[in-house]
């Protein structure tokens, strides 16, 4: 069974800095794209960054140049640098990876809150 665990999240301040990291473990054979998302009260859950195998990036044009998003293939966690918040980027904050194990699935974490306070 694979699980995903997020941790580093809490209360920051206004142009503070986070990190979030998310650790997969159970029976799998590989990891592809590794992905953050967050979710704030009211609105649906959004794509923060993602990162493939081969360490393309993404990022959503709202965190561009803020947060930073990486993997450490030989742990398998993903991590998100959040640099220079902001009060909306307060929110749920979920990773996502796409895992092959006996059959290739997305697993989600539980989710962690982080919220940025002015």
């Amino acid at each position: 069974q694979v699980q995903l665990v997020e941790s580093g999240g809490g209360l920051v301040q206004v142009g503070g800095s986070q990190r979030l990291s998310c650790t997969a473990s159970g029976d799998f054979s590989s990891i592809g794209t590794m992905t953050w998302y967050r979710q704030t009260p009211g609105k649906q859950r959004e794509l923060v960054a993602s990162i493939s195998r081969s360490l393309t990036t993404n990022y959503a044009d709202p965190v561009k140049g803020r947060f930073t998003i990486s993997r450490d293939n030989t742990v398998n966690t993903l991590f998100l640098q959040m640099n220079s918040v902001r009060v909306e980027d307060t929110g749920v904050y979920y990773c996502k990876m796409i895992i092959t194990s006996q059959t290739l699935g997305s697993y989600w974490g539980q989710g962690i809150q982080v919220t940025v306070s002015s």
